[in-house]
């Protein structure tokens, strides 16, 4: 999807074939604010006065204008994954606002690697060996490290 830009909004640019126009909206918010033009070339000045008319119609209405993406937003999730994601939180010594926005920025940008860390001690008489796997592409790594 093509979408427009201006001011922090976004709009999207579409193609009614029925009535021969491009044509958008401003993406969200509710308030419903609609643009068209008779070419491609127009829709961006358009969309531009379309925000530019929204802003000054709630500013007259002495309402504020909603902003896309506040930065707050509600996620429902089973009981168990909130249990789950609080406690690791507080072992991590983090907040649990913190656990979702690593979570989202992981999936946002789509990190594919995969690092894990497990740690096997093995003690004998004349020495300690630290395991350290590290998994990588897929395939685990050991490193072999003395502990005196």
């Amino acid at each position: 999807m093509d979408t427009l830009k201006y001011k922090d909004y976004e709009g999207t640019a579409e193609l009614d074939m029925t009535r021969g126009v491009c044509r958008g909206k401003i993406l969200f918010i509710d308030d419903l604010v609609t643009y068209e033009a008779a070419l491609p070339a127009n829709l961006q000045r358009e969309f531009e006065a379309a925000v530019d008319d929204y802003l000054e119609t709630c500013s007259d209405l002495g309402r504020e204008p909603q902003r896309p993406f506040r930065g707050q937003f509600n996620v429902r999730i089973a009981p168990s994954l909130h249990r789950a994601a609080t406690r690791r939180a507080v072992i991590d010594g983090v907040s649990l606002n913190e656990v979702v926005v690593r979570a989202l920025d992981d999936y946002v940008h789509a990190k594919t690697e995969v690092i894990h860390n497990v740690r096997v001690a093995e003690e004998t008489a004349e020495i300690t060996r630290t395991f350290a796997a590290i998994a990588s592409s897929g395939r685990p790594q050991w490193k072999t490290q003395n502990v005196h």
